[in-house]
């Protein structure tokens, strides 16, 4: 695998694009519950603990799959989009998917 770098400069515009909208800066956790609130396209603001869950594990492989780790597959019958793993992809360090999380954040924030 390549050396995972993530562009400071970058990450700070996201960093002060949600500063901007939401008051302070979010943490990654928080960035990622957006990105599934986001691509789950309801307007919805409050949800269950599980519900927050499936968010964060939304955001995660819509942020992934830009990386080709996992591939989008459907929405089921209640819109929630549903991906899969791709096989046969490195496994990574936490740090690592720290690092590819936040460079995907980067990628996902510049293509909206």
């Amino acid at each position: 695998m390549s050396e995972l770098v993530v562009d400071i400069e970058k990450w700070a515009s996201v960093e002060e694009k949600l500063k901007l909208r939401f008051g302070k800066i979010p943490d990654l956790q928080t960035i990622i519950f957006l990105v599934g609130h986001r691509e789950l396209g309801q307007n919805r603001t409050t949800f269950t603990k599980e519900e927050k869950q499936d968010l964060m594990h939304v955001g995660v492989c819509k942020l992934l799959s830009q990386a080709g780790y996992y591939h989008f597959v459907s929405n089921d019958k209640d819109g929630w989009p549903h991906f899969e793993p791709v096989r046969g992809k490195q496994k990574l360090t936490g740090e690592q998917q720290e690092l590819l999380l936040k460079q995907q954040i980067i990628t996902y924030f510049e293509h909206l």
